[in-house]
Order: structure tokens, then sequence, then C-alpha cells
């Protein structure tokens, strides 16, 4: 008889208050991650990514998010049955006016497998960095619905709601703390961070 004896700890109430949401979304394509991208491209030890190595010259695009208009969920399916379990990260974002440029990139990432970095509101105590989140780094993420939306009235908004979602056998990990910026750390290598 099998004995799952894998715990390693309980969880007293955390005193300290946080903030929810998402201040910047990071899209990194997929097949631009070294191969085996687990053992290789986003290196992770205990729930931490302690490296991502890409492809010479790739670029990492961050996206500035609307105060309160994007979320990040992960979704946990098990199967006593079957002995299974997998999660389901959805990452929901809002952009804000309708142009051109945006179009075409959103037509991009709708053909594009990405992995996305989620930074979060939430402060890391110990240093007021802000807690950065790592979604579909085993299978990647994938645009799957969205909308483009006028309103009716004056003081609607006029922009995209975009949803992405992955299928992952783990849930999501956090990235190791950075120094003084996000992703400037010594295990991150041959990519930049374009925040335009």
């Amino acid at each position: 008889m099998a004995h799952c004896i894998a715990l390693t700890k309980g969880r007293e109430l955390d005193c300290s208050r946080i903030s929810g949401g998402v201040r910047y979304l990071y899209f990194g394509v997929y097949d631009q991650y070294l191969t085996p991208i687990e053992t290789a491209g986003i290196v992770q030890s205990a729930g931490t990514v302690t490296d991502i190595n890409m492809v010479g010259a790739s670029v990492i695009y961050r996206y500035a998010m609307p105060l309160g208009a994007a979320s990040v969920s992960e979704t946990i399916t098990g199967s006593t049955e079957n002995g299974t379990i997998f999660y389901t990260p959805t990452v929901n974002l809002v952009m804000n006016k309708l142009t051109a440029a945006d179009q075409n990139e959103i037509r991009l990432l709708g053909q594009t497998k990405v992995v996305i970095f989620a930074q979060l509101n939430e402060i890391i105590p110990a240093n007021q960095h802000n807690t950065i989140i790592a979604l579909g780094v085993t299978n990647g993420m994938a645009l799957n619905t969205g909308t483009m939306d006028t309103g009716a009235g004056f003081g609607d908004r006029n922009g995209y709601t975009l949803t992405f979602d992955g299928l992952e056998p783990n849930p999501f990990p956090f990235l190791a703390d950075y120094t003084t910026e996000p992703f400037d750390n010594t295990g991150f290598s041959d990519f930049t961070v374009d925040i335009d």
C-alpha cells in the first residue's frame, strides 16, 4: 500500500495586507526559449524560476495594465478515479482604445504560443518588490477568446478584452526576486525587455 506523505509544513494566518490585481503583463514567444523548456529554457527549483534562457537577441514584451482591469487565475482539476491532476492558467487583460497598431499586435498574439509573466500589485514585504509569476512555462499560453468593443455611450470604453489560457502539469511558479528591476537576475540571459 502506497503512503503519500509529501506534505512539508502547515500555514499560519498572514498578518500583512496585500493589494490585488496585475500591474504589468510580459509576453515571451514560447519557441524562443531554449529547449527542453523545463530544464534549459525556464529552470525551476521548489516552485521558483531561477533561470530563464532564450535564443540570442530575443525580446520579452511588457504591457502596462489599467488599474483594476487585468487578472490571473488558475483552476485545479483533479480526478480521484483516474489519479490525475492538472492546472489551467487563465490571463484576462483589458486594453483601452482601439488602434491599428494594437489590431496588428493582437493578430500576432493570436497566432503565437507565449509564456506570460504577470507582475502583480502584491508587494514582497522584505524589499518592496512586486511579486512576479510565470504562466505557461511547460506548454505555453494561447489567445483563445476576446472582444473588440466600442461601447454605446460617451463614457463607455473603447478597447480590447483578451483571454489567454493554458494547460499545465504543475501550478504556476514564482520568479526569483529581482535586484533592482524585473528580469535583472543573473540567471536570466539572452533577452531584453521591451517596455514600449
